[in-house]
């Protein structure tokens, strides 16, 4: 059966090829934006997963709750503490963020910022909430220079997701910055696994068995098309479908005006 992929840049396929074999499957996504476009989860969702998507912004999370109404959409930022703070966010992306050094570099190249007080939650709470019972079979963290407190903030002796998906380059650059998160993953007994050139793949030991599945990149025995590529086409059957019936009632209307005739 084809993939389809939805993520920004092939996370899923990597996900998928390491974990197809799991089924109704959990995720967790710190930072989950759009429940469509980038998304690392959409199409697990659409294999019958479910999870937890975590995004400060109302906006997206009212998406979430329209679309995934089998997941858990919380509308709180995760960090190593939990209480309220103050947040940067630029509409209509993913490039929101606690740290505001980094919504100033954007400031700087354009991106309007617009400050609010949000609710932040620990990873480690969140799981005690909604995971007590469940296998976290992927995390993905991807908040735009936090990543460092959001993994400082879980138990990870007690709340182990198979793998961890980590954005692992400060925000809209090639410059990587995992060197300060990193050790938190490596100290919890955790493997690196992969590199994308965005983000970083680590693997539980207790499941190493699954760490051959990322010694290649996306490839075509992933047989995966991408999402977009589908709902274009998609369209364009729409549209075709929509002409041809339009020129099937042309072709009534001018029958019609004949026999009037």
């Amino acid at each position: 059966m084809t993939f389809i992929s939805y993520a920004q840049n092939y996370e899923d396929v990597m996900l998928w090829r390491a974990l197809k074999h799991v089924e109704n499957g959990f995720y967790i996504d710190v930072g989950a934006a759009w429940p469509d476009e980038h998304s690392v989860t959409k199409a697990f969702y659409n294999a019958g997963w479910s999870g937890i998507n975590i995004e400060p912004n109302a906006e997206y999370i009212e998406q979430y709750n329209e679309e995934r109404k089998e997941d858990i959409n919380l509308s709180v930022a995760i960090s190593n503490e939990a209480g309220e703070t103050e947040m940067f966010f630029i509409s209509g992306t993913g490039l929101s963020s606690l740290n505001q050094e980094i919504v100033e570099g954007h400031s700087k190249l354009g991106w309007e910022a617009t400050p609010s007080i949000v609710k932040v939650r620990a990873l480690e709470d969140v799981c005690e909430e909604y995971c007590l019972d469940k296998e976290i079979h992927f995390l993905k963290v991807d908040i735009e220079g936090f990543e460092e407190q959001a993994l400082q903030g879980n138990n990870w002796s007690k709340f182990r997701p198979w793998v961890i998906v980590v954005e692992a380059t400060l925000p809209m650059s090639q410059v990587e910055n995992y060197e300060i998160w990193e050790p938190i993953l490596l100290g919890a007994n955790y493997i690196f696994a992969y590199a994308d050139g965005l983000n970083r793949f680590y693997v539980a030991t207790e499941h190493k068995e699954i760490l051959a599945a990322f010694k290649y990149p996306p490839n075509v025995f992933d047989e995966f098309r991408l999402g977009r590529e589908v709902e274009a086409e998609s369209k364009a059957e729409q549209a075709e479908v929509k002409a041809e019936q339009a020129e099937v009632k042309a072709e009534q209307a001018e029958v019609k005006a004949e026999q009037a005739e």
